[in-house]
């Protein structure tokens, strides 16, 4: 049973709009979001290289699924840097003090930015060696 409208905190309120409203202040609140990510270092600099990057894989993919897969695994380097902060962040607002539970949330983090810079760096070596060794 839903709760009725003045019952819902103001951070929920939200929640009760519906089509395209809803769709728009949902495109706000991933604005939001990549504004707060464009604070971090690390982001900018991904952004910077899929500036570079994303293009370069309309020339160097031969197909769609290749262009795909090149452009593709960019987007997920940047997908995950944005979770990772948003992990940071989250560990952060409950408290500045170290705990061994946060140390390994950031951590795992951390990995899967790790995993995701790996996934991207081999699937564009392969490409380019395929493209030009082969």
């Amino acid at each position: 049973m839903s709760s009725p409208p003045e019952a819902l905190s103001p951070a929920d309120r939200h929640k009760l709009r519906t089509g395209l409203d809803r769709m728009w202040h949902a495109a706000g609140f991933s604005m939001a979001g990549l504004r707060a990510g464009w604070a971090e270092t690390a982001f900018r600099q991904e952004v910077l290289a899929a500036c570079v990057l994303v293009p370069l894989s309309f020339w160097l993919g031969r197909t769609w699924v290749e262009t795909t897969l090149l452009a593709g695994s960019v987007l997920i380097v940047m997908i995950v840097e944005l979770l990772n902060t948003g992990i940071e962040t989250a560990i952060d607002r409950i408290g500045p003090e170290w705990h061994d539970l946060s140390k390994r949330a950031k951590d795992m983090g951390s990995a899967a930015v790790l995993l995701s810079l790996v996934l991207c760096g081999g699937i564009w070596v392969a490409a380019l060696y395929q493209r030009f060794a082969a």
